[in-house]
């Protein structure tokens, strides 16, 4: 972060808040010319502070209504079955998120589905077969308080 100058941060809080503004646009609003503006914004995705550039969906309007926090306790912990875990868990469509944790449980994932029986189907069909569980705590939220994709650049 010590490389990014005020600029560059201004860049990228701006594509934070709108990915689909053009190079043109972006200058503008930083005090640029174009030119030299593309050139930061390319350099700056070379250099991975961007990582990608996606659309972030409404879920309710896609049919996604429940929103489940479930931690998962493993019954052992050898590199090869973390890495058949962790695996599995990347091709679930349904985990949008999932990360290790500390504390007297392994991972702690965010899974979204249509309701509360297609949860529940996941995961008897799908994260409940997976070898190694030894317990899953399924936490359904119940109003979203914040979401969002922007990280704090100040």
């Amino acid at each position: 972060m010590e490389d990014l100058d005020q600029t560059d941060r201004k860049i990228l809080n701006l594509l934070q808040q709108d990915a689909s503004l053009t190079a043109t646009q972006v200058a503008e609003r930083v005090g640029l010319s174009q030119s030299p503006c593309w050139r930061r914004i390319n350099r700056l995705e070379q250099e991975g502070y961007i990582q990608s550039t996606q659309a972030i969906l409404d879920r309710h309007k896609v049919g996604l209504e429940i929103v489940v926090l479930v931690n998962i306790k493993l019954s052992s912990h050898g590199r090869k079955m973390l890495d058949e875990f962790e695996q599995s868990i990347v091709d679930f469509s349904e985990v949008v998120e999932c990360w290790t944790i500390s504390g007297s449980m392994d991972y702690s994932l965010r899974v979204v589905a249509k309701n509360i029986n297609s949860y529940e189907t996941f995961l008897r069909s799908k994260l409940l077969q997976l070898p190694h569980i030894q317990e899953a705590q399924s936490h359904f939220t119940m109003r979203e308080v914040k979401n969002v994709t922007q990280l704090p650049l100040d």
